[in-house]
């Protein structure tokens, strides 16, 4: 692989540099986060003409058929930004369980319109076990005349209330299955939930023999959930690096301007310290997030243990970045109108999306045995 950005994908991080900041500054997140639902329809628009919408998607659907390490290089500058709003429900999860599982028809109905900006999806996974295996769904589908009813009850799924389709996973006598519910059709009730992260909103969703349209049965439901999931996860380690980046930003410029016994308390060596861990966090994180999304791009066989590896350490770095950036800032970084702060909550809201370390520690361990005894059984 290559260990820096290509010439395009350069071109690509610095237009985002210049667009996110510009167009989500810290008084608009402030703003959204107080709104029911930190979605601003203006927002999403401009980056759907830019392209962000369908970075990832063939260009047959409206997308720009860009691929992976491209989309990590976008989701870091998003973080960095602390982008509110649907993002990484919509593009990540939703859309590659599409462009996974969907035929070309499915793809037209539901994946171009996310391209070009014109809907917002979800992916409802969670259930009381609170476990992202795809093993543990429990709720059920049944068939009926006109296609599918749902019945169960599913928890935290982001940006649910603005979504024009809930991706849903459920569990069929034949096995797993993926099926698109409509939000505003009979038997589904959608309530917020509290969350730290006001910049990501989650919800419950409870579903009374509401209708569905099937999407994928079987081992293609399962592979094209564990398709979405690892996307997601590799983009949102990503994202966390471009926070770890901004926090770290502020926490320096803070230590250089900050005096105390007459000089800034960027000399003295204990904060030193501390701003040096948040760099190798930072630094260590970044490397992780990038191989995770080219092993995923380029289909390596350790693609899989590459995301669990970079969220793993990103779910702990980006929360010990926040505790050492608040640490230097004293006092000061506990207050309301210091942005540390939304950075800290996106972290512990972050750790835990898609499995926390501890999670992926076991997931690596469990994908270490299965290769193993794979490898055993060819010899």
């Amino acid at each position: 692989m290559q260990f820096g950005l290509t010439e395009t994908q350069q071109m690509l991080k610095n237009s985002a540099r210049e667009f996110f900041p510009a167009e989500c500054p810290p008084a608009e997140t402030r703003r959204l986060m107080e709104t029911a639902t930190a979605y601003d329809e203006r927002l999403w628009q401009k980056m759907a003409e830019q392209g962000w919408t369908g970075i990832i998607f063939a260009e047959e659907f409206g997308g720009l058929g860009l691929g992976l390490v491209e989309m990590a290089v976008a989701l870091e500058e998003m973080g960095r930004a602390l982008v509110p709003g649907p993002y990484l429900s919509t593009v990540l999860l939703a859309g590659s369980a599409l462009d996974a599982a969907a035929d070309s028809a499915q793809k037209l109905k539901y994946l171009a319109p996310i391209c070009r900006g014109h809907f917002r999806a979800t992916v409802a996974l969670l259930e009381e076990s609170a476990s992202w295996d795809p093993a543990a769904v429990a709720l059920n589908a049944t068939a009926s005349p006109a296609g599918f009813k749902l019945s169960g009850r599913k928890l935290f799924v982001p940006d649910a209330a603005i979504a024009d389709f809930i991706i849903v996973a459920a569990r069929l006598t034949s096995g797993l299955g993926l099926l698109i519910v409509d939000p505003k059709s009979t038997g589904v009730t959608i309530t917020p939930m509290q969350a730290i992260d006001a910049t990501r909103k989650l919800y419950e969703v409870v579903l009374d023999q509401a209708p569905a349209t099937m999407l994928a049965t079987g081992d293609r439901a399962r592979s094209a959930l564990e398709r979405a999931l690892d996307v997601a996860t590799a983009g949102l380690a990503a994202e966390m690096t471009g926070g770890m980046q901004r926090v770290l930003e502020i926490t320096v410029e803070y230590a250089k301007t900050r005096k105390q016994f007459g000089k800034p308390i960027g000399q003295f060596q204990a904060v030193q310290h501390h701003c040096a861990d948040m760099l190798l966090f930072t630094e260590s994180s970044r490397s992780a997030a990038y191989y995770a999304a080219w092993a995923l791009s380029q289909g390596t066989p350790d693609g899989a243990a590459a995301v669990s590896v970079a969220k793993s350490y990103a779910s702990d770095a980006y929360r010990e970045v926040g505790n050492r950036g608040i640490q230097v800032h004293g006092g000061m970084g506990f207050t309301w109108e210091n942005d540390l702060h939304l950075y800290y909550r996106r972290a512990k809201a972050s750790e835990i999306a898609f499995g926390d370390a501890a999670y992926h520690h076991e997931r690596i361990a469990r994908l270490v045995i299965d290769r193993a005894r794979a490898a055993a059984t060819t010899m």
